[in-house]
């Protein structure tokens, strides 16, 4: 079993009150995570952020009737496979959390890094055109692509191609704003 801690205010909008988990640190490759319910252009959307890698991914237009961990589920699955990582590894990823524990935030330095990731987020989908013109998955994959000082200023995606023993290449973004290259200016594509 795995524990994802979420702030108070998370807790309160799930109308959970969150168990004292034991010290320790659970088995896996992943681990535990760090949930916290966040409002952009006035929807509710909840950031989960790895306590090992700070590896985060954002889910907006949450609603209180969603389960929450099926969102983290279909969510994590898809990051995983838009990082690049094999289908076997995102199994082993997925099967960790068959069965998860909510329970109360427990570390500050990663909140401290999520309310930097926070900003992060905010000025991407600002960056995309909004949250109903903003790529997710893109988004995501931006945001774990900067660079983090809890991590000595590695990227949160490295960390997670660590953990699985990957030592080829992260994928590189080459167009992050949809920006193209010619040889002779830059261009922004609609």
């Amino acid at each position: 079993m795995q524990i994802i801690h979420c702030t108070k205010k998370l807790l309160n909008e799930l109308g959970a009150l969150g168990s004292k988990m034991p010290a320790g640190h659970p088995a896996g490759v992943l681990g535990p995570w760090h949930a916290n319910l966040i409002r952009i252009e006035r929807r509710k959307c909840i950031l989960f952020t790895n306590d090992r890698t700070l590896y985060s991914f954002l889910v907006p237009g949450v609603k209180k009737k969603d389960d929450v961990h099926d969102l983290f589920l279909m969510n994590l699955n898809a990051q995983l496979a838009v990082e690049g990582l094999r289908q076997g590894e995102i199994l082993k990823a997925l099967d960790e959390y068959s069965e998860i524990a909510v329970a109360p935030t427990s570390n500050r330095s990663v909140l401290g890094s999520m309310n930097d990731l926070v900003n992060q987020v905010e000025f991407l989908i600002s960056r995309a055109g909004g949250l109903e013109k903003a790529d997710m998955l893109r988004v995501n994959m931006m945001l774990n692509r900067v660079p983090m000082g809890a991590l000595k200023y590695h990227y949160a995606v490295e960390k997670v191609y660590e953990l699985f023993g990957r030592t080829d290449k992260v994928r590189e973004l080459v167009d992050p704003f949809t920006m193209t290259f010619s040889k002779s200016k830059a261009q922004i594509l609609p």
